[in-house]
């Protein structure tokens, strides 16, 4: 995809800005903070309890920085993983190095990432005995689910810079794609994107959010008790 530059963000980690979208692809408040408070803390560790393999999609793979957090956690806490990202726009390998990830991440961590970016498209690929990815390079907005997951990383650019894929249609098939106790994670917490989460038969929790933002939404497919 042609129009991106790195940006540096302000704990240290750099992300991606899109001259298409006009928008950055993690917050300029620190990037890697913002994917380990979003998607793992929120999101991973939330729903590991009980649970020896999950099955999550990620929808907008982007730079691949939270799926490479998510196959770390993955051998931290020995579970296994199948993670299906979907993304339109691919950044090239070359953009994806350019990020520094591979200087800035756990050794470990670094490795997986790099293992993750080198992964072809439209097969499994294991990536560790813990983890495999399945990338999907598609219009989400035109894209039917075949899988049923239990954790889903809505990581799309912001409401108002691709209002399509935050539609109450396109939640209703995450809803549907959802297994019982599965959760959908997403830094936005603005109030149309709550109402079309409960509109498709989301039970909604508003948590606080990553430096920079007020809060974010974590939504189960069965009501929070």
């Amino acid at each position: 995809m042609d129009g991106l530059k790195v940006v540096q963000t302000a704990d240290g980690s750099s992300t991606l800005y899109s001259d298409r979208f006009n928008a950055c692809y993690h917050s300029v408040n620190g990037a890697l903070t913002e994917s380990m408070h979003v998607f793992i803390k929120s999101g991973f560790e939330a729903i590991l309890p009980n649970r020896h393999t999950i099955d999550l999609l990620e929808v907008g793979l982007g730079t691949c920085l939270n799926a490479a957090l998510t196959a770390y956690a993955a051998e931290k806490y020995r579970v296994e993983v199948r993670y299906f990202g979907i993304e339109l726009y691919p950044p090239s390998d070359d953009i994806l190095y350019s990020t520094g990830y591979a200087e800035i991440l756990e050794p470990e961590c670094a490795t997986l990432w790099g293992k993750i970016v080198k992964a072809p498209a439209t097969e499994k690929v294991q990536i560790s005995p813990w983890f495999s990815v399945f990338k999907i390079y598609a219009d989400y907005t035109q894209w039917i689910p075949t899988e049923s997951f239990d954790l889903i990383y809505f990581d799309a650019f912001a409401p108002d810079d691709q209002p399509e894929m935050w539609s109450l249609e396109n939640f209703r098939k995450l809803f549907d794609a959802l297994r019982p106790n599965g959760a959908l994670v997403t830094y936005s917490a603005k109030g149309l994107v709550k109402q079309n989460l409960r509109d498709a038969g989301f039970s909604v929790e508003r948590l606080q959010g990553p430096p920079g933002k007020r809060h974010m939404v974590r939504a189960w497919k069965t009501p929070v008790h």
